[in-house]
């Protein structure tokens, strides 16, 4: 869309004993990071400069080593300049499955996740005849597509099962009934995600499949998206892209490697209670379908009534360039230039207190209703903000009044929390478990 939140209306099996087998052969190059990293070296790979929140290590030139380090103060693939592509996947701890194995699967996928990002094939016994290949190959030969993979846990994972309801962080509840819900449980929720972000799609996928497959036994598939065409800029170097509406998205969008405003509105802070998070912050997913073809029959002038920005160029109505700061309060013959319902309007952080989200939302598409005939895809909106009050607030403001409304449904939705960075060393269930 063309604001900080969104173009929504949101301020946008195999057996447990064959899992736990792989799993431990993955152990021993867990411990250390540095000894995945240094293997990496050895074969030619590259490992770029600390992660932390003015830096990411993508390759915007798409030559190089195309790898983003994968150790920092925060996660990367939320600061990280947006990829092109998208693999996200939430799960579910499997029926019988104990806070021990959960711990143990936690421990490999930071093993896994860290060789992948590095280019690598997960960690195992290669050559092995007799058991599945620890990798399952498909992004062999590809470059590593600067793939971040981010991790989040989801509220029901601190619930009696494992021990973790005291380490619960202070805003991991299940969001609130929005204005305009029609949530499918079927798209939404679940124990862990996994956002995986590239330039391949393969590699993307591979990403998650693999973290799948290690996960045999332990936990359960929930639902995924596949995204192209990333609908938001993260630093001022990338070019606005637009959503499937065909209007620029995301152009008021934070600017990752600006510390004070990531600081403000992005990484949680001292003010949680659970010191573990801090560092970390929260993702707000929705899917959100367009109605692409009423969209497709309105006229131009109400497309750019409903955004608030001339279409061709991305300028907002008041304006003649895209980065022009929108005029509120110019008005012709008495009536607003940009429109009292238009996105942009609703969406402003100067309209809504100075409150502001980090977007990094991608375009998908499900196919055609077989029914109607009618194009299914849209929007699956990402964000991450230090608090999930970020998102309700601006969520209720536009499912009340945005003009968008007409073309749109939010058919899904999740909150996650998504821990900081790892230390050298560290693995996600140390660090979950405490």
């Amino acid at each position: 869309m063309t604001d900080t939140p969104d173009i929504t209306p949101a301020p946008d099996e195999a057996g447990p004993e064959r899992a736990a087998v792989s799993r431990r052969r993955l152990l021993g190059a867990v411990g250390a990071g540095a000894a995945v990293a240094g293997a990496a070296l050895g074969a030619g790979g590259a490992v770029l400069a600390h992660h932390d929140s003015g830096s990411s290590g993508a390759d915007a030139a798409g030559s190089g080593p195309q790898t983003v380090a994968f150790r920092g103060v925060h996660q990367a693939g939320i600061a990280t300049p947006s990829q092109d592509r998208l693999c996200f996947a939430t799960f579910d701890v499997g029926p019988g499955a104990t806070a021990a194995d959960l711990r143990e699967l936690l421990k490999t996928w930071t093993a896994a996740a860290e060789a992948m990002t590095l280019g690598n094939p997960v960690p195992g016994n290669p050559g092995d005849l007799y058991t599945p290949p620890e990798d399952t190959g498909e992004a062999a030969g590809l470059q590593p597509g600067n793939l971040t993979i981010t991790i989040g846990y989801g509220p029901t994972l601190f619930d009696r099962r494992f021990g973790l309801a005291g380490r619960r962080p202070s805003g991991l509840v299940k969001l609130p009934h929005l204005p305009k819900d029609n949530l499918d449980p079927a798209n939404s929720d679940g124990d862990l995600c996994v956002q995986a972000c590239a330039d391949d799609p393969q590699v993307a996928f591979h990403a998650v499949r693999n973290l799948r497959r290690l996960a045999f036994g332990t936990l359960v598939p929930r639902w995924m998206e596949l995204g192209f065409g990333r609908t938001s800029s993260t630093t001022p170097q990338q070019a606005t892209p637009r959503n499937l509406m065909g209007f620029k998205d995301g152009t008021r969008n934070i600017d990752g490697t600006d510390a004070a405003l990531m600081g403000a509105h992005v990484w949680i802070g001292d003010e949680e209670p659970q010191r573990w998070a801090r560092g970390g912050s929260y993702l707000v997913s929705r899917k959100i379908r367009m109605l692409m073809e009423q969209w497709d029959r309105d006229r131009l002038g109400d497309q750019q009534d409903v955004f608030g920005r001339f279409k061709s160029t991305g300028a907002p109505l008041t304006g003649k360039a895209e980065f022009d700061t929108p005029d509120f309060h110019a008005k012709s013959g008495g009536q607003y230039v940009i429109p009292a319902d238009a996105h942009i309007r609703l969406a402003a952080h100067e309209n809504n207190n100075g409150l502001r989200i980090l977007r990094r939302g991608y375009s998908y598409t499900d196919g055609i209703d077989p029914e109607t005939g009618d194009l299914m895809g849209g929007l699956f909106f990402i964000a991450f903000m230090k608090s999930p009050q970020q998102f309700i607030t601006l969520q209720t403001a536009l499912g009340q009044h945005d003009a968008l409304n007409e073309y749109i449904q939010h058919i899904g939705s999740g909150l996650f929390a998504v821990p900081p960075g790892l230390a050298a060393g560290q693995d996600w269930g140390t660090q979950l478990f405490g």
